[in-house]
């Protein structure tokens, strides 16, 4: 009987758990985004930006943001930005579809580049 108490409070309690850990990494995501990101982008509309407001773009085509005057490449890519793409293109956008517009140092580490997108993904819920 206590093994399957036991078992049951920690089948229940992974979810708060992974809440937790997501809320923690998306505070450090919103840290990083502003040291590596919110020099040229927002995530709030009514904050001007030189790239495209970056709220919602977790699953948005790539190159649709409304009014955003997108490269070539960018607007005929054929793409969502999920989470791995997101990280491809924090990386080196470069390499991950030639002919874009955006100039960055690559975030190439893996850390960073989760906790940015969970930040990111955090704005969409």
């Amino acid at each position: 009987m206590i093994r399957l108490t036991l078992a049951l409070v920690a089948c229940l309690s992974t979810p708060a758990i992974a809440d937790e850990y997501d809320a923690i990494k998306a505070q450090a995501g919103e840290r990083l985004f502003d040291k590596e990101c919110h020099r040229c982008h927002s995530v709030e509309a009514d904050r001007a930006s030189y790239g495209p407001l970056l709220n919602g773009v977790l699953n948005r085509a790539a190159g649709t943001f409304a009014d955003y005057p997108y490269s070539d490449a960018l607007r005929g890519a054929g793409f969502v930005w999920t989470s791995g793409a997101l990280k491809a293109w924090m990386e080196d956008n470069d390499g991950f579809l030639p002919g874009t517009k955006m100039r960055h140092v690559g975030i190439d580490d893996p850390t960073v580049q989760d906790f940015i997108v969970t930040y990111l993904a955090s704005l969409t819920e």
